[in-house]
């Protein structure tokens, strides 16, 4: 076995603790640290949802690709084994490039060999608006940590050409959108045993609500969360203006929604954010679904029952499949899962556009839920 030496990143002044950047602080088997880019038409035809994420203590790297496109989900899956290069962005036929930091990446993913009419991409995601942390997220089960990440969020536009099934989509500036996460910290991976803290303190709901709004003047980000009884647990509504513009950051209080369901399921319709300004005028951002991208089919969130992110799939593995959500019932846990959609919305007399991701499990009483099997009237 080779020693242990120093990495390339090494040589810059940017130590958080007496380790080698190749090391995290936590010895948490679930610490991780990724990336997620949404690209997706203001028609609401396609989302493309692509990310990348490291597993320090796992020893493992691995991305993924998913693109809506009529009832289809074209997925590309790749992971592999950890190395020193954390700079190094790639996965099997995955790439990200930061081409300049918090402004500007190139997507990639590689053909398949093997079926031309595969999905792959080459697209440049310029950033609009300054990257926005969120607020910093903790949840314990007992008094077990389980999750506590750190985030940043943007919006921008994204060009270039993706190609599926013999066609080109060309995203354009003005017709299509693009936000992005950052987030690093510990959460949940494959293969956990929560012991005594997940036997006697079982969830008994979960509401999420996660919502990046890009308008031509400004950024919208709506973040909230809840436990079965409603309590919020995580809660943020600012608006951003554009770098230069020499307007401060604006809370919008405290959000509540109001959420239209397709009846018989929790698959969301359209919905009223309502929100207030520092004056306390009521503000209201409606939302109308356009497109709708669940992660637990192809993207490896969990519960997705085939990949999930950070699980060791040996060195050099890459998965491409395409899914029919045509019938949802063909895919019974996504419904379990959190669905990105992609959305128009409107405020204060402006339209805009960004995702709308959405979860909601068990008994949530603000919504009339009371349970796991509970849906909408």
């Amino acid at each position: 076995m080779s020693a242990d030496r120093p990495v390339a990143l090494d040589e810059y002044p940017v130590h958080q603790a007496p380790l080698s950047m190749k090391h995290v602080v936590t010895g948490d088997r679930n610490a991780y640290d990724r990336c997620i880019f949404h690209v997706f038409d203001h028609a609401g035809r396609a989302v493309l949802v692509l990310g990348l994420g490291v597993y320090p203590n796992a020893g493992v790297i691995d991305a993924y690709a998913t693109l809506r496109l009529g009832d289809r989900l074209h997925a590309v899956r790749a992971s592999d084994a950890l190395g020193d290069d954390r700079m190094n962005l790639c996965v099997g036929p995955l790439r990200i490039t930061v081409d300049v930091p918090l402004r500007q990446f190139s997507l990639h993913c590689a053909p398949d060999p093997d079926d031309p009419g595969g999905l792959s991409y080459d697209l440049t995601w310029t950033a609009e608006f300054p990257a926005l942390w969120e607020p910093h997220h903790i949840q314990r089960r007992g008094d077990r940590l389980t999750l506590e990440g750190r985030r940043f969020v943007q919006a921008g536009h994204a060009t270039g050409v993706v190609r599926v099934a013999g066609e080109e989509l060309r995203p354009t500036v003005g017709e299509w959108t693009a936000t992005r996460d950052r987030s690093w910290g510990v959460r949940p991976l494959p293969g956990e045993d929560g012991g005594r803290g997940a036997e006697e303190h079982r969830t008994e709901g979960f509401h999420w609500l996660w919502v990046p709004v890009r308008f031509e003047d400004r950024f919208v980000m709506v973040v909230v969360q809840e436990d079965a009884d409603g309590h919020r647990t995580l809660n943020e509504a600012v608006q951003v203006f554009p770098e230069g513009s020499g307007l401060p950051d604006v809370q919008l209080g405290w959000p509540h929604s109001e959420i239209h369901y397709r009846p018989g399921s929790r698959h969301p319709e359209r919905a009223v954010l309502h929100l207030t300004d520092p004056s306390r005028k009521p503000l209201e951002l409606g939302v109308e679904i356009l497109n709708s991208s669940p992660l637990a089919v192809g993207a490896g969130y969990p519960p997705a029952p085939d990949w999930q992110h950070g699980s060791w799939q040996g060195r050099g593995w890459t998965d491409r499949r395409v899914y029919d959500l045509s019938e949802p019932a063909a895919h019974p846990m996504a419904a379990y899962g959190v669905t990105d959609h992609s959305a128009r919305f409107t405020l204060d007399g402006r339209t805009g556009f960004g995702i709308f991701e959405h979860g909601s499990f068990g008994r949530h009483d603000p919504s009339g839920f009371t349970d796991h099997a509970s849906v909408a009237p």
